[in-house]
């Protein structure tokens, strides 16, 4: 009985130290005229295809920021992922803001993706910086940003 009891109080200790949200990773994706970040679902095709339209920016149709994060899954979540985004025709103006509502998973974390696409990426301009934010209501959980900011 006291096996089971310091093996709970274990488990339990552990499930209060990783109840924190958190941001692990934001990759910001060039988008071709398709929509598409990849011609194929390979990592290395990936880069390989994100490299090749860097090259020939005429291919380029907007931008996609894929954000791993996690949260605790409590009564009232709901959770925005937002990405501010500090463009070259904004420079001294308030970041571009894009936000998505989501869901804290069950077990583990979740990949968001937002995008920015179409007249707007072409009205903005060059992606100069970024910032990833997690919030719940007025609140922010988590948040990265870019080297730039």
């Amino acid at each position: 009985m006291a096996r089971f009891l310091i093996l709970l109080g274990l488990l339990v200790s552990c499930r209060l130290a990783g109840a924190d949200a958190r941001i692990n990773k934001v990759l910001p994706l060039l988008l071709d005229s398709k929509g598409r970040v990849a011609l194929s679902p390979s990592l290395y095709e990936r880069d390989a295809y994100q490299a090749q339209l860097r090259l020939h920016p005429t291919n380029i149709a907007g931008l996609r920021f894929d954000v791993h994060w996690k949260a605790p899954r409590t009564s009232t979540n709901a959770l925005t992922v937002r990405i501010e985004l500090r463009t070259a025709n904004r420079p001294g103006l308030a970041p571009l803001v894009v936000e998505t509502q989501a869901e804290a998973p069950r077990f583990g974390s979740r990949w968001t993706h937002l995008a920015l696409d179409g007249e707007s990426f072409r009205k903005e301009g060059d992606v100069v910086a970024w910032r990833a934010v997690l919030r719940e209501g007025d609140h922010e959980l988590a948040s990265t940003h870019s080297f730039l900011w």
